[in-house]
């Protein structure tokens, strides 16, 4: 069972946001994306979400054709994202925010909101308005209120984005456990900036260039090919003579 993007394009106006991009994420999987700015890695997400539609390329979810498929159909078959930004429901408590997600849930609603909330280490916040929360609690409740909707693919864009060093490292170890926990065992695609944080998390690296993959694999092994350095920092200047 699998989530595969198969070449991929997408344009806007004339620009090449994405070129034949595929990748591939299996449950109990950390696949990492990592890219310069505008590299198309957000874009992606939009597309592999029905958020954009691609110009060419599929989207298939677990063997289904989901191309073009609009978002809430593809949250249904189990590919849920969280965004740069933090979209939590800023009127509702943190309970609320998680409790309003949920759908058909296997066991009486509190039990499952009460389970999600403990294991992102909110449990004692229940009561409290998520507009309160400090800014790296609002993304662990954004994590909380994506795994409460029980994905099969969880995609986070920049989850790590405006955390301190403390912060960063206990989201690491929640996004680590998620494939392997028996409640979740969702495979997590990761889209940030943080080298150390995806090299360190992630079983392989998808990295991007101009809206093209120009490198996959483990991460050891793709961190130091050398169109991913000259991707990040670019060509070394010869020096003088």
């Amino acid at each position: 069972m699998s989530l595969v993007v198969d070449t991929v394009t997408k344009h806007f106006a004339g620009l090449t946001a994405l070129k034949d991009v595929s990748f591939r994420l299996d449950q109990e999987e950390i696949l990492g994306v990592i890219g310069p700015n505008g590299s198309g890695k957000t874009t992606l997400v939009n597309v592999t979400t029905g958020l954009l539609d691609p110009d060419g390329g599929t989207v298939q979810v677990d063997g289904r054709d989901m191309t073009g498929v609009a978002p809430d159909a593809i949250a249904r078959a189990g590919v849920v994202r969280t965004f740069q930004t933090v979209r939590l429901f800023g009127g509702l408590s943190v309970w609320d925010n998680v409790a309003a997600v949920i759908r058909n849930p296997d066991r009486p609603i509190d039990e499952v909101v009460d389970e999600h909330l403990e294991r992102l280490g909110l449990g004692h916040l229940g009561s409290t308005p998520s507009s309160h929360l400090a800014y790296g609690l609002q993304r662990r409740l954004e994590i909380a209120r994506a795994l409460a909707t029980r994905p099969r693919y969880l995609l986070l864009d920049e989850p790590a984005a405006g955390l301190n060093d403390v912060e960063s490292a206990d989201l690491e170890e929640t996004i680590r456990a998620i494939p392997h926990d028996p409640r979740w065992g969702c495979g997590v695609l990761i889209i940030d900036h943080d080298l150390r944080l995806i090299t360190s998390l992630c079983d392989r690296l998808l990295v991007m260039a101009s809206g093209k993959v120009i490198a996959e694999g483990p991460p050891e092994e793709v961190r130091h090919q050398p169109q991913v350095v000259e991707a990040y920092i670019g060509r070394r200047k010869e020096k003088p003579r």
